[in-house]
């Protein structure tokens, strides 16, 4: 247990026990000191039952606390919406068989006053994951009304790509990153497979990487969807629920997002977006790795992974050069560029 929580705990009970003190002083005689010491044991009874009460709301979020507010609220309007309604009037008369019994109508509108609180109350805990009221700290902050918001997927904390995408500036969203993500990460991480560990501890260093980058903005939520359902179902959710794009690396995750109608983002389409454009007679620069299949040939590779053939370079390999393009072919991996030697640069 939190020993401030505890400490607080600790005083809230010495405050019971000192005002059931007070109350017998101010209340009974002076010689009733039997009195006095049942004052202080049920003073000490009532601050221990307020604690264990608190102490069983423990994991009572702060979400259901509005949710729960917001429930009661409606439960008691329309609760009072119609119990001063016409329908419940009383008879003037006794003997007047068209009105109601005062003691009838008291007894409706007592339990209109509870089962209506009631429905209401369990109802709005039930979705409160379904409307952006009781998330005010996604939604409604006033200072952030106009901010767009990006639910991050496990892949794409692994992935990396994303920190370097926000050291540039061009994401202007507030990232969201649910609890339920970070349990799959840090489950990943402890993985007894090397490669899943290696994984996971990736994805959880890109997280510190993030955290680190000035003017992004990251939010950790703590969504309770429904342990039952699948992550990729629980991201999807989150991001219909707060009215978000989904950023992945997932090919079926995106193709669940879409099916759903949430908007996604995929850092490989973006990849492959910012490829550039090669065309014929322009300079490009490369560092040759290997020999080509020609004579004189020598290979390399660009920033996008396409191959570079570069005609008589096979004594620059190792080294930077300068040539032109003279043919670019489309293949599996991305472009085969075929160019032509202009100069070492190293």
């Amino acid at each position: 247990m939190d020993k401030t929580l505890l400490s607080i705990r600790l005083f809230f009970i010495t405050l019971c026990v000192a005002a059931g003190w007070l109350v017998s002083l101010t209340t009974l005689a002076a010689d009733s000191n039997l009195h006095r010491v049942t004052a202080i044991v049920v003073g000490f009874f009532i601050g221990l039952l307020v604690v264990l009460v608190d102490m069983m709301l423990k994991g009572f979020s702060l979400r259901g606390l509005s949710a729960l507010t917001f429930g009661l609220g409606v439960g008691l309007l329309i609760a009072y919406l119609v119990g001063a309604s016409p329908l419940l009037e009383a008879r003037a008369d006794p003997t007047d068989p068209a009105g109601i019994d005062p003691s009838t109508i008291y007894l409706v509108r007592l339990g209109l006053f509870i089962v209506c609180p009631y429905l209401a109350a369990v109802i709005a805990l039930r979705g409160k994951d379904e409307f952006n009221l009781v998330i005010p700290y996604v939604r409604f902050v006033p200072h952030e009304v106009d901010v767009p918001l990006v639910v991050v997927d496990t892949s794409v904390l692994i992935d990396g790509r994303v920190a370097r995408l926000c050291e540039t500036g061009f994401m202007s969203a507030a990232l969201i990153i649910p609890r339920f993500v970070l349990d799959e990460l840090q489950i990943v991480a402890d993985s007894n497979d090397p490669h899943r560990q290696a994984r996971g501890r990736r994805g959880l260093e890109i997280l510190s990487e993030l955290r680190k980058i000035k003017n992004i903005d990251i939010r950790i939520t703590e969504s309770e969807v429904a342990k039952s359902q699948h992550v990729d179902a629980k991201l999807v959710f989150l991001a219909q629920s707060m009215r978000a794009k989904l950023l992945t690396t997932d090919y079926n995750l995106a193709k669940l997002a879409e099916f759903h109608g949430v908007p996604w983002l995929n850092l490989n389409q973006l990849a492959k977006a910012l490829r550039p454009e090669l065309l014929l007679g322009e300079t490009l620069e490369v560092d040759l790795v290997k020999p080509g299949k020609e004579d004189t040939q020598a290979v390399g590779f660009l920033e996008d992974g396409s191959m570079v053939v570069v005609n008589s370079a096979r004594a620059y390999i190792g080294k930077r050069v300068s040539a032109e393009i003279m043919s670019v072919l489309p293949s599996a991996g991305g472009k085969m560029v075929f160019a032509r030697m202009l100069s070492a640069l190293e």
